[in-house]
């Protein structure tokens, strides 16, 4: 696979002086192209900040970001990003088409591409037939859909996600984490996902990047071997989704790489032995 991102010494300090506050230090990573990749850290760590410098919306003190190649000094036609908070990132005025529309006003295409495409991108996250409603007369997990669907619409090169699912409740965000996955898979998109959420950092991605306190550097980069095709309940109740969560968890505690894939490693042993048990009980009975 091509090397859809790559970030090298990348680091971010807002202010000067004695009162100077270091959010990222001297990050480097890469993300290969249709990878779906999750960045998981403690509160506060610095998270956003790597996700703006990333898009081109705030400029690095140190270190470089480039896309495709080419490196990153502002955001990038073909790159997307969704919010966390849908309701201040959607017109609550436009209609939910013209949401989805809007991005694309600025590129060079005709009025009837544009709405074509939006109407594609709303089939995709389940939204036919709410293209004539407003913001506003929608859910908020239905807000989200459209957020992702003004994303999807642009087709982008890559797709960040800020903490995307924090807003809405469990069940929506179950739902909506399964959508990300699905249209990952089907378009071959290149995601990064920023969140503070172990399980859905777990659940969502082929890797995830695990962040230290601030000023944020790379603590552990863990593949994610879990089957591609993902349920709710059966992937979260496996061995090795437990024991994965587990392994970030404990580094996000601080304890060392090795020593956190021993005990997550062992924590899932014991959990799979008391199902196992339980089971034999119920035949008994």
């Amino acid at each position: 696979m091509s090397t859809m991102l790559e970030v090298s010494g990348l680091s971010h300090t807002y202010g000067r002086g004695p009162k100077a506050h270091t959010a990222v230090n001297s990050l480097s990573f890469a993300v290969q192209a249709g990878q779906l990749a999750s960045i998981v850290g403690p509160s506060g760590c610095g998270k956003s900040t790597l996700l703006r410098c990333i898009a081109g919306l705030t400029p690095p003190t140190a270190g470089t970001v480039s896309l495709h190649g080419d490196r990153v000094t502002t955001v990038p036609d073909d790159l997307a990003v969704v919010f966390q908070d849908y309701s201040r990132s959607l017109f609550p005025w436009l209609s939910v088409q013209k949401n989805v529309e809007f991005p694309l006003r600025w590129r060079p295409i005709s009025r009837a591409e544009r709405r074509e495409r939006a109407h594609e991108a709303l089939e995709q996250v389940g939204l036919s037939g709410v293209g004539g409603k407003y913001p506003w007369q929608l859910s908020g997990g239905m807000q989200q859909r459209v957020s992702i669907a003004r994303a999807l619409a642009s087709r982008p090169a890559l797709l960040l996600m800020d903490e995307p699912f924090a807003s809405v409740d469990a069940q929506t965000r179950f739902e909506l984490e399964d959508l990300t996955r699905r249209v990952q898979r089907e378009h071959n998109s290149t995601v990064l996902v920023v969140t503070h959420d172990i399980d859905e950092s777990v659940y969502l991605s082929d890797r995830v990047l695990v962040l230290s306190k601030s000023p944020a550097t790379i603590v552990a980069d863990l593949s994610v071997d879990l089957p591609a095709e993902r349920d709710q309940i059966t992937t979260r109740e496996s061995g090795k989704f437990v024991s994965l969560r587990g392994e970030v968890a404990r580094l996000l505690h601080g304890e060392a790489p090795d020593e956190a894939v021993t005990a997550a490693s062992d924590a899932a042993e014991w959990e799979a032995a008391e199902k196992a048990a339980e089971v034999s009980s119920e035949k008994v009975r």
